[in-house]
């Protein structure tokens, strides 16, 4: 009794249909009876002959750590690419797609949330531009085959045994990170390598990493050569870092720089935007908004200054010149990953390479300082190596 899908064993998940057993625990992906084989999808394969268009050449360290991850995937290993936020992770990954393609082999991009799975299409879109690329999310299910294929985790289903490089873009975010039928419909997706993307690598993968299961690549360098931004801790009671919010908020408006100010619940980003409006452009924005898009959008067209925004923005969202605030950031849903994707939102352009970030709280967690812990670390590191 075993599902072939998601490999489940236990009994409870199981239902016998007249006479035919199927796993209920993938049901959401349809159903699957047990000892059947699930086949591969029937995708396109071209030999791509192009040139990676890039707006700017990679710096000596990412071409390093490039040709370092290359190396290990021709080997047929898997490969952690342990990057600060910021640092270029996904053009470094680009060296590893173009490889692929050359044979032409299948490639996948794949990231738990969707409006980072939009961001990414459109810069793969432009390095390659005489290829297809497509989003397969919600909304964009309509086309699921295309020269690159950038996905949520959970539209891996679609893809049994189908990838011969699977890249897997933040892979201790929320939902993939703590649910195993996720990580089993991924691993069920490659026939090939995987290419693991974080600045923030989860327990398992480090375990594997130990073991010697998958070998990790380091890069701590941004581009521009400037180093993260270390936080500033505030300690304010709640009333006051609404105050401070809005005095650093008007302070940047007459700047002309934008502010992303992360609550810790859903129902703060309609009580802060609603008394916000009446003194400068704002929005929320949270995982259940309807118009997550045109927020967005508005929000990089600068006609809104501010956004309350819960986690939802903390990982692969590219503002130029954004300034972070924390509200409440010794909530418990402000975890030391957390904390380190949210401020590694500031100083991601050469233009503006500088910025603001504000822990405001009442009592430093211990999430807190480890956030400070890390990202001084990673400052004090400016080159790029194997795990040895």
């Amino acid at each position: 009794m075993r599902c072939l899908r998601c490999k489940n064993e236990d009994t409870r998940f199981f239902y016998n249909d007249q006479g035919i057993w199927y796993c209920r625990k993938c049901i959401a992906f349809g159903r699957v009876n047990v000892g059947d084989c699930v086949q591969p999808a029937i995708l396109s394969k071209t030999k791509w002959r192009g040139d990676i268009k890039l707006q700017y050449p990679l710096t000596p360290h990412q071409k390093m750590c490039s040709e370092l991850v290359i190396q290990y995937l021709k080997q047929g290993k898997s490969v952690f690419l342990y990057a600060a936020t910021g640092a270029g992770k996904t053009e470094v990954s680009m060296g590893s797609i173009a490889y692929y393609l050359h044979q032409g082999k299948k490639v996948c991009f794949a990231i738990s949330r969707r409006q980072v799975v939009l961001e990414i299409r459109d810069r793969l879109q432009e390095a390659f531009e005489d290829l297809d690329v497509i989003a397969v999310t919600q909304g964009y299910t309509e086309i699921t085959d295309g020269d690159i294929i950038v996905c949520t985790t959970h539209q891996l289903y679609r893809y049994p045994q189908s990838f011969d490089l699977l890249i897997l873009d933040e892979v201790d975010a929320f939902p993939y990170a703590n649910d195993p039928l996720l990580k089993e419909i991924a691993k069920n997706s490659c026939k090939g390598e995987i290419l693991l993307l974080s600045a923030t690598p989860d327990l398992e993968s480090l375990k594997a990493i130990q073991e010697k299961r998958m070998e990790m690549v380091n890069l701590f360098e941004r581009p521009h050569k400037h180093p993260l931004i270390v936080p500033k801790i505030v300690h304010l009671p709640k009333i006051f870092q609404v105050v401070y919010i809005l005095i650093f908020c008007l302070e940047m408006k007459k700047k002309e720089k934008q502010v992303l100010v992360f609550v810790p619940k859903k129902q703060d980003t309609y009580w802060l935007s609603s008394l916000f409006q009446l003194f400068i452009p704002c929005a929320g924005i949270h995982s259940s908004s309807e118009d997550k898009d045109s927020i967005l959008d508005a929000f990089r067209k600068k006609k809104l200054y501010v956004l309350f925004s819960t986690t939802l923005l903390e990982r692969g969202i590219t503002i130029p010149s954004v300034q972070v605030l924390v509200y409440e950031a010794e909530h418990s849903v402000f975890t030391t990953a957390s904390l380190i994707q949210i401020f590694g939102r500031i100083g991601r352009s050469f233009q503006d390479p500088t910025g603001i970030g504000v822990c405001l709280c009442q009592s430093t967690s211990p999430s807190i300082n480890e956030c400070i812990s890390q990202i001084q670390a990673m400052n004090d590191t400016v080159y790029c190596a194997t795990k040895e």
